[in-house]
């Protein structure tokens, strides 16, 4: 059968992204909007996610813009907005679907705004289809891990792999300014509930790493710091990774605690983590008696530009959403199959799960030892398929130490 037109011709698609932003983003965007115009949509962006679609809205066209895929962020900007809280908000968003004429919904996001997506398509009968996001990499994909004869449920998300690159060039960088003064530093890398980030910190030196799969008991710490003291001793200098969702045995309160940078939280009832590298680190010095530093990665790990890998990854999974638009299968999130390196990555090895069944993803246990507190080969195999095997620079000399007796 000749078609005279594309088949959606006459139909509006409209992307929004919301939660903390990725260096991928731009891209999941870009990648989509090119796919729903080889069908045929008219392609709208909602600016800051769900907040866009509340009130009169906030709606630009994408059909015909210039797109700069590579450039990290979001150009449609971000917000922690749940339309179903404070107050539910969903007539609004229907209001303005209907107000703009938008037809079908993709929602770039984590489990809280592709959570909200899939209760609208399941109360509301919205079209939708979700699309994976987040640095913490704990968002759950099903995706297989195969190392040897085991099958390991893993996550792959877009933009995890650009700060996991990132993350492993900024412990590589401070290796120098580290050894120089022969330190422990204590390296705070974000990841609310999970390690899988902060395990990329060993890609770049980092000896030893603290996870929140390991809450860190008043025993966890006693032997933690007989570790480092035993690390310390063997050369004189240690680059230890830390998620700032760690939960640290408090000596004053005699209890586990966790530090936030602000007491205020978003409307999904998240608080802002920061600070538990400072703690550690003035625990280290105090109690070992051995200079420490801490020093937070921050928001450089989901800045600047995307990678090569994550430009890849962004480009399959958006071949996954123009199949699952032909086949008008809404509710549905495109994930990858198996960890694979970059030339692997194609819309074959694809699949798409239910959005009501993504939720948050912890680091397995096979992936660290909570014993000696350093992840596994297992864990370095899976991530040696997205940023290659591990570099860790040193000054590397055994100088010979003069001795005035013998001149």
């Amino acid at each position: 059968m000749l078609l005279k037109e594309k088949i959606f011709k006459g139909k509006t698609l409209a992307i929004l992204s919301g939660g903390g932003d990725t260096p991928a983003i731009n891209s999941s965007i870009e990648n989509i909007r090119n796919r729903a115009l080889i069908l045929g949509f008219k392609v709208y962006g909602i600016r800051q996610g769900w907040k866009g679609l509340l009130g009169e809205g906030d709606v630009v066209d994408l059909t015909n813009q210039p797109y700069n895929g590579r450039y990290g962020g979001t150009a449609l900007f971000s917000s922690r907005t749940n339309p179903l809280n404070p107050q539910d908000r969903v007539n609004q968003i229907i209001t303005n679907l209907k107000r703009y004429k938008i037809d079908i919904l993709i929602t770039i996001g984590g489990d809280d705004t592709n959570g909200a997506a899939k209760k609208l398509y399941e109360r509301e009968g919205i079209p939708v289809i979700g699309f994976p996001k987040t640095i913490d990499n704990d968002l759950k994909t099903n995706t297989i891990h195969k190392y040897k004869s085991k099958e390991i449920e893993a996550v792959l998300c877009p933009g995890f792999p650009t700060a996991a690159l990132r993350v492993s060039e900024m412990l590589r960088h401070l290796r120098s300014t580290n050894e120089s003064h022969r330190r422990v530093m204590v390296v705070e890398v974000m990841g609310r509930d999970a390690g899988w980030l902060t395990g990329s910190g060993v890609f770049g030196g980092a000896e030893l790493a603290l996870v929140p799969e390991c809450e860190m008991t008043k025993e966890n710490k006693e032997r933690f710091f007989e570790v480092v003291k035993e690390r310390y001793n063997e050369k004189k200098n240690l680059l230890i990774a830390v998620s700032e969702g760690v939960r640290w045995w408090d000596d004053d309160a005699q209890q586990l605690s966790m530090v936030y940078a602000s007491s205020e939280t978003d409307e999904y009832g998240h608080k802002r983590f920061g600070g538990v590298s400072g703690v550690i680190a003035s625990e280290i010095s105090n109690k070992l008696n051995i200079p420490a530093r801490s020093q937070i990665s921050g928001y450089y790990p989901r800045s600047g530009f995307c990678s090569e890998y994550d430009r890849q990854l962004t480009s399959t999974l958006a071949d996954k959403v123009l199949d699952l638009l032909i086949r008008e299968d809404y509710g549905q999130m495109p994930v990858m199959q198996q960890i694979m390196p970059t030339e692997q990555l194609e819309e074959y090895n694809t699949t798409s799960i239910d959005m009501g069944k993504i939720g948050n993803q912890p680091l397995p246990e096979i992936y660290y030892d909570k014993q000696n507190f350093v992840f596994t080969d297992i864990y370095i195999d899976f991530l040696s398929n997205i940023l290659g095997e591990p570099y860790c620079p040193t000054f590397g000399y055994d100088f010979k130490k003069v001795d005035p007796a013998m001149l």
